[in-house]
Parts: C-alpha cells; structure tokens; sequence
C-alpha cells in the first residue's frame, strides 16, 4: 500500500516532508524520525566509500545547522555555533578536511561564547534534496550544494560566524 502525497510531514528542523516514522532522534538537535533516518542514510553510504569522506564533514555540518535544537539548551547553541563556522570554513577557507575538524576542535575551547542564532525560516536545499545521489558520482557534488545553500541561508549571521571565527586565540 502507497501512502498518499497529503500523509508526509515536515520536519521540525529543516522543513523536508517525509512519510511519518518511529525511530530514533538526536539527543539535542530537533528533527523528525524519517528526516533522522535520511541523514543516517546519507552517513551509511559515507563511511562505506572512502572516496566520500572528501565531503562528509560537510555532511554533518550542514545536517546540523539545520536541526539546531532549542535556543536554551547550551549544548544545541554552542553545537550550531560550532558547525556553522566549520561550515564556513569549509567553504571560504577551502582547508582539508582533516584540518577544519583540527581547527573546529580548537574552536571548541571558546563554544560558550557562542550566542543562539535563529535559524532561516526555510531552506533551498535539504538532506532530502541529497538523499537520492547518496552513495553515486554525484554524492559529494550534491552534498557541496547542499552545503553552499545552506551557508547562504544563514546569510544573516556570517558576520558574526565570520568575526567570531577571527577573535579566537587560536
């Protein structure tokens, strides 16, 4: 039995509609189940092919600057904080992965300074919008815009990401 187009619900976090499931969810970020099970999809095919862990970081960050979590749960606003700026770097500095995560961990000994950021109201793209390339050619190109939407998306707060990022004694 199909279930019809009107039963999909949007995720709480990103927005993406997906049929309606039970399952696990992240223990601050806030998503629905299916939006969840999307994004474990997407690590599964990651972790199994070497050659996608050019783009997982990007992965990650970008699935969780889209499910922050609530605005009074320090560990959501200081893990929103910290994906976001590795997000740019990742897309303005142009570092390898290896060393955005290095400098992401460096950055984690200054995460209570970060301030809540609220979220865009929607986004262009989703893991959705991924989740069928998972684990093609195309995986990591569709991961990339992804997270260059995304990074757009939350035009409003680069400044403060971008000054944030360059007063660290890092």
């Amino acid at each position: 039995m199909t279930k019809l187009q009107g039963s999909l619900e949007a995720c709480c976090g990103c927005g993406a509609r997906f049929l309606p499931s039970d399952g696990p969810r992240h223990a601050y970020m806030i998503s629905s189940p299916s939006c969840y099970q999307a994004f474990g999809s997407l690590l599964e095919k990651e972790y199994s092919n070497s050659a996608l862990t050019v783009t997982h970081r990007l992965n990650v960050d970008t699935y969780a600057v889209q499910h922050p979590g609530h605005e009074k749960d320090r560990r959501a606003v200081q893990s929103h904080g910290l994906h976001l700026a590795r997000l740019m770097l990742q897309l303005e500095n142009v570092l390898p992965p290896r060393e955005t995560n290095d400098v992401m961990l460096g950055m984690g000994r200054y995460k209570e300074s970060l301030k809540a950021l609220t979220p865009p109201p929607s986004y262009r793209l989703t893991v959705k919008d991924v989740l069928p390339f998972a684990g093609t050619k195309q995986h990591s190109e569709k991961v990339r815009e992804w997270a260059k939407a995304t990074w757009e998306d939350y035009r409003e707060h680069h400044d403060y990401i971008r000054d944030w990022v360059k007063n660290l004694p890092l």
